[in-house]
């Protein structure tokens, strides 16, 4: 028995607890041996993390493809899977240790707080786990990975050491993102660009062989900069090479304000005429782009600034020794002072010796650590790299060849925009949680790179006792007492970049490279679902990687979702405060509700605006489909052994299994091209309107007449079509769906393992008679496989019952635009009425007259003077409203709404066109006032449809 009030927390509780123990979401069932897989690997999140919107929305649309494809009979892998979250999870613990005042990492030592990170992962790491459970999620949880597991671990020494071997994998000094808080270098996905009010200096740099003098502009030439402070690490000055201010002096050198060292003038396209003075000074220790100009002139790198920001000298021996005494005092004074403050001493020292010329304010974007907050350093520093250059070439080439395909396509170009300019790949962090890089060094600092100690270290002795650097005697008793090579080989401290292990997600959650036998039924997956953020950060590695290990694709489809915003369009951020948590709208109005709205929202390419009311909305929805279910078990509707829709006798029945049949087809086709919106579009729809307000409605009269044949079939056809829409909901709303199919069924199994209605394929009419089909017969649908067939194509039942739905539409579509009451019945004349719709109008005599309001039906030869017309399927239907309204006054309170909804044109048209607003106004605001003009537009154009009716009335 259905209950009376749809509660979803009840109901959700029990369903996952009935999927869980019946094993519904495991792959490799015995009985779907046979069966073609399809895999999905979830993007794993951050063990630290919890549920925000992004997750739910990345999750549905991956939940509805499994639901989807379980319910079509594939053996269905949805892989989950947690990441370690290298730099969140240790600042987790890091914060958790000093808030409880426990002695700090460094303090522990390594050995003690991995423990201790492993302690907390155990108890609070599965945090978004459940909550994805809560979501619907239908992975096989029963495979859940963690990328610091013990297998996934081996699977990324083994990746390390092969591609090092193969000269992919190297060590370099290059330029990294810096965190001076964190002490380790980040990757770009972990910088966030901030708009900074600053300021831009100009400095006078003396040409040298000139006396200095400020009042004398050919003395000098004036850099500008935003970052007074690296000027002690400047190895040049830069001028386009077509800026004709400054072609006589490329070659030529600079004296360095404040140092007094020598540096050249270089011409490079780097230095933007345009831009501030149009020289620039060169660091390149410091600065992405200075690095590459230095590059291309073979200039020095001189690093002042230490891991934690500070000025320093050290390592700079040649660079002091090449200094004057004024200036090397100066920089000796400055050693040691923090970055920001060693900026104001530089300039006022700058000033005191008339080499600031003037400072203008500046805004400009800055890069800072996501997670500390802190100014991010561009840093010259040892890493390790991955020739991501060499292994790219592959991964563009499979999207090139179709073997990959984006959804939406433009997304190729993003894809091929980032994988042709690839730098080298920077996969060491300075932090101790992750996967300790497996390389070895020796007294020398040689690097031996293996997959166990054991075999690093007998490298090593028998490298150094090849080269008689220790005894044999020595190298043994180094290999057997790990207490006497201390300090003689020492491992690498520094961990993988996370997203390395990620890159290898799709074949080492499957087993690689212990067991391959669920590589080879499961590898390649069928479709990636993420965001477009990690495109280059994730999915291009994970191309590099499957192809590279796999010589496959690791996916052959990748869709890429929209961001999910707040209801004005804006981002969600903490600090704006409009961060809309799935767990209250969860808590609030249901999992399959908050589902539904993400799926009807997820239109390709287009951002979702979530307003809360969306779901509320759709949560009327959900209860819409739990009175439906309870209105036909109070009719006693039930599915008879052996129905067959495609024997109904009663047009009305033939009509809903006519129009299933095509939901079903719009519903599959949609999802099968990942058009989630328009496959929930199609299935609410249906269900409202076609099945609830029509199909009930109509049936109505039927359920409770008397009994006899027609009564039997409509009740068995009530029930089949109710079955149907649960299993097209299923993959949408899994929860309320499954309890309803429990409760109504009165089968065995679940909703979630059974079959999806087989898309109708309608046989062409040839096809049918040659199959011994009369003419007079409804086309039957030929099904590709299933018993019960979805439906049948019925083109005379569709157009009777039709013509009801249109027409009732029609006349209720007018009466609102002219203002009748509800009490107003009106009546109706078809104009030239062919005999056939005669005859219709005539069967649905009642029907059309209760719900349309009518007075009654009647028949003429032409339209009556004073009547709106409506065209409805090419026959004219006449309202004779002359004396029901007040024509003269309606026209005028139209004309009242279409000069209002001009002005509302003509004011967002005069917003739009002023390009300073355009430019200026948040990125929400401009979409805010684009949405509000195509609702005015789209008002006008019905207003303007109704004075042309009250027009043709007369």
């Amino acid at each position: 028995m259905i209950e009376k009030t749809y509660q979803p927390a009840d109901i959700e509780t029990r369903m996952s607890r009935l999927w869980e123990e019946a094993g519904a979401f495991r792959a490799g069932h015995s009985e779907r041996r046979d069966a073609k897989p399809f895999t999905i690997v979830i993007p794993p999140p951050n063990v630290t993390g919890s549920l925000h919107m992004g997750h739910a929305l990345n999750n549905t649309l991956q939940d509805i493809l499994c639901r989807f494809e379980r319910m079509r009979g594939r053996d269905v892998l949805w892989q989950p899977g947690t990441d370690h979250a290298g730099i969140a999870t240790q600042m987790v613990v890091e914060r958790q240790l000093m808030e409880r005042q426990q002695p700090g990492r460094r303090e522990m030592g390594r050995e003690k707080f991995l423990e201790r990170v492993w302690q907390w992962k155990a108890e609070s790491g599965g945090t978004i786990t459940n909550q994805l459970k809560r979501l619907g999620a239908s992975c096989d949880w029963s495979r859940e990975r963690f990328t610091m597991d013990e297998g996934l671990s081996r699977a990324v020494v083994k990746v390390f050491v092969a591609l090092h071997r193969e000269g992919l994998i190297y060590k370099d000094k290059r330029l990294v993102n810096w965190d001076p808080a964190l002490l380790t270098a980040i990757s770009d996905l972990e910088v966030q660009q901030v708009e900074v009010k600053g300021s831009l200096w100009y400095l006078r740099y003396p040409l040298q062989g000139k006396t200095f003098d400020p009042d004398d502009p050919s003395s000098f030439i004036v850099v500008a900069t935003t970052r007074p402070e690296t000027m002690l690490g400047d190895t040049a000055v830069a001028v386009h090479p077509d800026d004709e201010r400054y072609a006589d002096l490329v070659g030529k050198q600079v004296i360095l304000p404040l140092v007094g060292r020598k540096i050249p003038i270089v011409a490079d396209e780097y230095s933007d005429p345009e831009k501030g003075s149009g020289a620039v000074k060169i660091t390149p220790a410091h600065d992405f782009n200075d690095f590459e100009v230095g590059k291309r002139h073979g200039l020095p790198q001189i690093s002042v600034l230490d891991q934690e920001g500070r000025l320093t000298l050290s390592g700079n021996e040649d660079y002091l020794r090449d200094l004057p005494e004024g200036a090397l005092m100066f920089a000796e004074a400055m050693h040691g002072k923090e970055r920001f403050a060693a900026r104001k001493l530089i300039v006022a020292r700058l000033e005191e010796s008339g080499f600031l010329e003037r400072i203008e304010p500046n805004t400009h974007m800055v890069p800072h650590g996501d997670r500390s907050g802190v100014v991010i350093e561009p840093y010259l520093t040892d890493q390790w790299y991955v020739d991501a250059k060499t292994m790219a070439q592959p991964a563009i080439a499979a999207v090139r060849s179709g073997a990959t395909s984006f959804v939406p396509k433009n997304w190729e170009k993003t894809y091929f925009d980032w994988m042709e300019n690839i730098q080298p790949w920077c996969i060491s962090r300075q932090l101790w949680w992750g996967h300790q890089i497996p390389a070895w060094y020796g007294p020398d600092g040689k690097v031996f790179v293996a997959e166990t100690e054991e075999e690093a270290v007998g490298n090593a002795l028998g490298y150094y006792a090849e080269q008689e650097v220790i005894t044999p005697e020595q190298g043994r008793e180094m290999a057997h007492d790990p207490a006497k090579r201390a300090g003689f080989i020492t491992r690498d401290e520094d961990v993988l970049d996370t997203w390395f292990s990620s890159a290898l997600w799709p074949f080492s959650t499957l087993g690689w490279p212990d067991d391959t036998k669920d590589v080879e039924r499961y590898y390649p997956t069928d479709v990636l679902v993420t965001g477009f953020d990690i495109i280059f950060f994730w999915v291009a590695r994970m191309m590099m990687m499957g192809l590279h290990f796999m010589k496959d694709v690791p996916f052959p489809t990748v869709y890429i979702h929209a961001l999910v915003r707040d209801a004005k369009g804006a981002k969600m951020s903490k600090s704006k405060g409009n961060v809309i948590d799935p767990l209250n709208l969860i808590d609030e109005y249901g999992a399959d509700a908050l589902r539904f709205t993400l799926a009807a929202m997820a239109a390709q390419g287009r951002d979702i605006k979530l307003d809360p009311q969306r779901v509320a909305g759709y949560r009327n929805f959900t209860t819409k489909l739990w009175n439906a279910c309870r209105f036909a078990e109070m009719n006693e509707c039930r599915l008879p052994a052996g129905f067959d829709p495609a024997q109904a006798k009663q047009t009305l029945n033939r009509w809903i299994a006519h129009e299933t049949a095509r939901a079903t087809r719009e519903i599959t086709e949609a999802i099968e091209a990942f058009r989630f919106n328009e496959a929930a579009g199609a299935a609410y729809r249906f269900v409202w309107n076609v099945y609830c307000d029509w199909y009930l409605e109509l049936a109505k009269p039927v359920l409770t007449g008397e009994e006899g044949a027609a009564r039997a079939e409509t009740r068995a056809m009530v029930a089949w079509a109710r079955d149907e829409i649960l299993k097209l909901l299923h993959p949408f709303m899994p929860f309320i769906t499954e309890e309803l199919w429990a409760v109504t069924s009165k089968r065995d199994g679940l909703l979630a393992l059974a079959a999806w209605p087989q898309k109708a394929e309608i046989v062409p009419e040839q096809l049918a008679l040659a199959a011994g089909f009369a003419e007079a017969d409804p086309l039957p649908v030929m099904m590709a496989a299933g018993n019960a067939p979805a439906g049948f194509s019925d083109p005379a039942a569709e157009a009777e019952i039709g013509w009801v739905v249109d027409l009732v539409t029609a006349i209720r579509s007018v009466r609102a635009e002219m203002n009748i009451a509800p009490a107003t019945l009106t009546p109706l004349v078809l104009a030239g009425a062919s005999a056939e719709t005669r005859a219709r109008a005539q069967r649905w005599n009642d029907v059309v007259r209760r719900l349309a309001r009518l007075a009654d039906i009647s028949f003429a030869d032409s339209a009556p003077e004073g009547a709106v017309q409506l065209l409805v399927r090419g026959e004219v239907a006449a309202l004779p409203l002359k004396g029901v309204i007040d024509f003269a006054a309606e026209r005028a309170r139209l004309d009242k709404e279409l000069a209002k909804a001009d002005a509302d044109i003509k004011r967002v048209d005069a917003k739009l066109g002023n390009e300073k607003f355009v430019a200026n106004a948040p990125e929400e605001i401009v979409e805010e006032e684009k949405e509000k003009r195509e609702a005015a537009a789209a008002r006008k154009t019905k207003i303007i449809e109704a004075l042309d009716r009250l027009q043709r009335a007369g």
